[in-house]
Order: C-alpha cells, then structure tokens, then sequence
C-alpha cells in the first residue's frame, strides 16, 4: 500500500453534471449543470443553504449516486458510465468517507475500527494492524489504539473516524459537516489539525460544512452552491473581496448592498452616490463600464465604513438603530436618511466618540477600500 502522498494533476473533473429525483408526479432538478476541477491536494469546501444541492454532489462525487447526465472523471477515469460492482471497487480504493455522526463500532477498540476498511480491501491481519496504528499516530492518538469509543473525547472519537478514513490512503477524502457535533473551543482546534493534516499528506480534501468561519479559515477554495448550481468557486479571499453575484455577496460573510446611481468616471475610477454616501470602485478591464446616471448594485462591506461624529462633504448621516456587541468589534445597524438600512463594524479600541442607539454618526468609505460592482 502507498503511503506516499498523491502526485500533482487533475483529481477530478466535473463536467455539466445534472442529477433529476423522479419522485412520480413531480420531477425534481438537485443539480442544474455542475461544472469544476479539483487538483489533486487542494482542500475545498461546498457552502450554499438547505436545499441547494451540496449533499446530491456530494452523493455523486462519492460514488453513491449516479449523475442523470454529464461526466465525473475520478483521476481520469469517467466513473459515471461504469458497472455497479467497479463503482463499489472505486468506493472501496480510492474514497474516504467522514460523516457528521462519528459512526464507530461501539464494542471496538480504536485500533479495529480504523482498521475495518483494510479488512475489507484484503489486508492482512498484522499489516492492517500496523496501518491502522500508524493512522492513529498520525492524528495524535498513539495512547488511545485500545480505547473503546466511550473511553474517548468527542475530539478524540472524531480523529479515530479521520484515521479510519485515511485507513486506505484514499486519493479523495469526502469530509460531511465533520465537526459539527463537536464544542466551539474543539472545533476551532480541529480545523487547525485537520488542515496540517491535509497539508502534510498533500491529500485532496472535498468538506461539506454549514460554517462559513470552517470554511474562509481551512479551505484552498470554496464552492457556493445556490438552487442545484454553483454560484462561484474560488479562493477565500476572492469570495469575500470580489463576490460574482449578488447571491454570493449575502451568503459570504455580511455585505451591504446599495443601488448606486453612477455619478462620474475619473481615469480607471467610478464613482457612485447611494442615499447621499458617495462610494469610489475600480474599473476593471474585463467589464464594460456603466453609462453616468446608470443605477447598478454596489456591495460594501460593513469593516469598509467609517463612522464619525462630524459632518464633511465625503460623508452622509444615518441614525443608529443599534449597536451590537462582535467581541473586539462593535456592530452599528442604522438607517440612511434615506431610509436604507446599513451596517458598519467599528474597532472597540476606537479613540473618541462613543456612540448609542438613537446618535445621529456620519458614515464615509475607509480610504483604499474597495466596492464591488454586482452583476445587474
């Protein structure tokens, strides 16, 4: 068995992939058109609300759905055309499963439970043992290979269904909200372990995960999936600087959304005004800029406002509604004397002002930040 990690390439390819539930009367569309890559050793993320399709691409991805129509290439092989019992083989040699629930053997040492996929791949007994050892070490729990689940941490259970799923060596390990069941202070922890973990195995890691925080913090890229489709996948960072869709914008993150009358072009500069906040973006090359007095949708961020006591030219009154506590920020919620609702995050070591629910604040653009232009 390979203990080596993956060589670098292509780990899967997805191409227009639908998937349609035949539910009788009704017809349901879980995935409209998928496409994407995954290199081999990236760790990316599926995010997008109930419904949106995550778990059906999951499902397909791992082998145990079939796609209506399109392809899925697993190392360059379209297993969505092969028989049954190769699918099974696929299941067995080449994917990882990490579920939500940990889903040990109650009565079985950590030892035999990660070592029961070796079983079924043909190990022999002394060898699985020494991989499922060798697995156990891996995830810190060299001390525990003869405890029981009972005998062990929320913690220590979830890294003994890790160690279980890396048993084989999987070229793919599929991760389903693997630490949602877990306490913040462990969560947090266990992200931080299984990203090194990631890391040093140079493994591909596909996570299904409802928290975004999981998610911007471990993930090479993130997939946004929305209504079977996928809105935007991309690096972290890109998702939460420079969202394609208005969808994105509200999903990743908080995001101030403001139909903005164009008002100017000065050099690559455009200029906005929404309810008397002038709002400055760059133009970017890629797309056509908008006609003076064209109305677009202009997304600010709430870290890229500024809140001060005095009036200048560069600002415009709003009304502090509330202002919520965010551990070293303050969260202000109020309303443009236009009657938009926006929100701005202000340091709590700001010097000067302190401001209350029912202040009148006069809120600017922070200099060198940056609004993005959504898609009409």
């Amino acid at each position: 068995m390979n203990d080596t990690g993956p060589a670098a390439g292509t780990a899967i390819v997805v191409h227009d992939v639908t998937k349609v539930y035949d539910l009788g009367e009704v017809k349901v569309e879980a995935l409209r058109g998928v496409s994407f890559t995954i290199e081999r050793g990236e760790y990316v993320a599926i995010m997008g609300p109930s419904g949106s399709g995550k778990s059906t691409l999951m499902n397909v991805l791992g082998c145990l759905d079939r796609p209506t129509a399109g392809r899925y290439l697993l190392d360059g092989t379209d297993v969505s055309t092969l028989a049954d019992d190769a699918l099974a083989h696929i299941r067995l040699k080449k994917l990882g499963f990490v579920f939500q629930g940990f889903n040990l053997l109650a009565r079985t040492s950590a030892l035999k439970n990660v070592a029961l996929p070796l079983f079924y791949a043909g190990i022999a007994t002394k060898r699985r043992n020494e991989l499922a050892a060798a697995r156990l070490t891996e995830v810190g729990l060299a001390d525990r290979l003869d405890h029981k689940p009972n005998e062990l941490s929320g913690g220590q259970q979830q890294r003994v269904a890790i160690a279980r799923a890396l048993a084989i060596r999987p070229r793919v390990l599929l991760l389903d909200e693997p630490l949602s069941a877990l306490d913040a202070h462990l969560r947090e922890q266990m992200q931080v372990e299984l990203k090194r973990l990631q890391a040093r195995l140079g493994m591909t890691f596909i996570m299904v995960t409802h928290d975004q925080t999981e998610a911007l913090s471990i993930s090479d890229r993130i997939a946004v999936m929305n209504m079977g489709r996928i809105e935007q996948i991309a690096p972290p960072a890109t998702l939460y600087d420079r969202p394609a869709t208005r969808f994105v914008a509200r999903f990743i993150g908080t995001m101030n959304l403001f139909e903005a009358r164009c008002i100017a072009r000065e050099g690559t500069t455009l200029r906005f005004v929404a309810g008397g906040l002038p709002l400055d973006l760059a133009l970017e090359a890629q797309r056509p800029a908008p006609a003076e007095g064209e109305i677009r949708t202009i997304g600010v961020r709430p870290e890229d406002l500024i809140a001060t006591p005095e009036a200048s030219p560069a600002t415009t009154p709003a009304r502090i509604a509330s202002i919520v506590f965010h551990g070293r920020s303050l969260r202000i919620h109020a309303d443009l004397l236009s009657g938009a609702a926006i929100v701005v995050d202000r340091p709590r070591q700001s010097s000067g002002v302190v401001f209350a629910a029912g202040d009148l604040a006069h809120l600017q653009l922070r200099a060198g930040a940056s609004c993005v232009l959504l898609d009409a």
